[in-house]
């Protein structure tokens, strides 16, 4: 008979979670309930106003919360940057990659794209997390911790666009998002075959349509597509974060975790 409870095996007690991009829309109700589920989060952002003030607020409701300034696109310094911040805070038992980092001529029409652009973009994001990822789990790893590294990919990293929903809107889905997202969600399953051995766990989240101030005929379009009949919220995807986070997904490696409403089954 096991001698932790079912329930139990979602807390995260005296272990150390860091979500890069915590500042942001769905790092920042992550990183809300990696704490509320006993984690010391440490808030990685280059927000640093709105990190300090969301750590502030954690600590005041009980809960133990750190930020620290934090550049992952920062390619040539990650490795000792990553010593100096887990020196400081300690080493991950929980890492979650959640950070957006993209260029302002991200969302041009793709007629208007840029070789360059697109290079860039790859750089800043899919390279960064890749990087990142490689380099939290060899700490992980030297620290003899079996941690949790989770990585964000999207349902367009998945499966094709459906520029339809698009329609009447002035949104649209750069090709760099997808060409980033499936990349993500492939390097998840090489790390995770790498580093195995070493009881590390490496996972995709895969969210659909996020509701973040979209206009109606948007919303409508999408969620017309969803067999739930809605886009989804920050907290549908905290806490998917948090069950691949804890022990209650301890034999989970290598997944790809759809949090699309049912977009991906039809």
């Amino acid at each position: 008979m096991s001698v932790t409870s079912y329930l139990d095996r979602f807390r995260l007690d005296d272990q150390i979670a860091y979500v890069a991009g915590g500042c942001g829309l769905l790092g920042r109700e992550t990183a809300v309930a990696l704490a509320e589920a006993g984690a010391k989060t440490v808030i990685l952002d280059l927000a640093d106003e709105q990190g300090r003030a969301l750590s502030q607020s954690l600590r005041s409701a009980g809960h133990q919360a750190d930020f620290a300034h934090f550049d992952i696109t920062r390619l040539q310094r990650l490795e000792k940057d990553l010593v100096r911040l887990t020196d400081q805070h300690g080493l991950p038992q929980v890492w979650v990659n959640a950070a957006y980092p993209r260029t302002a001529d991200w969302a041009l029409p793709l007629e208007q794209g840029t070789a360059a652009s697109l290079r860039k973009n790859v750089d800043l994001h899919l390279n960064a997390y890749a990087w990142l990822s490689r380099s939290v789990a060899l700490l992980m790893k030297s620290g003899g911790i079996h941690g949790s590294i989770i990585n964000f990919g999207s349902i367009y990293g998945v499966v094709g666009n459906d520029f339809t929903v698009y329609e009447g809107t002035s949104l649209t889905s750069p090709m760099a998002y997808s060409l980033i997202k499936g990349g993500i969600v492939n390097q998840v399953r090489y790390l995770a075959s790498y580093f195995g051995k070493s009881g590390i766990r490496v996972n995709s989240i895969c969210p659909g349509g996020i509701q973040a101030g979209q206009n109606s005929r948007f919303i409508k379009n999408y969620s017309r597509k969803v067999p739930l009949g809605r886009m989804g919220t920050p907290e549908d995807i905290a806490g998917a974060v948090l069950f691949l986070a804890s022990p209650a997904s301890c034999y989970i490696t290598g997944a790809t975790l759809m949090v699309d409403g049912g977009w991906t089954a039809i």
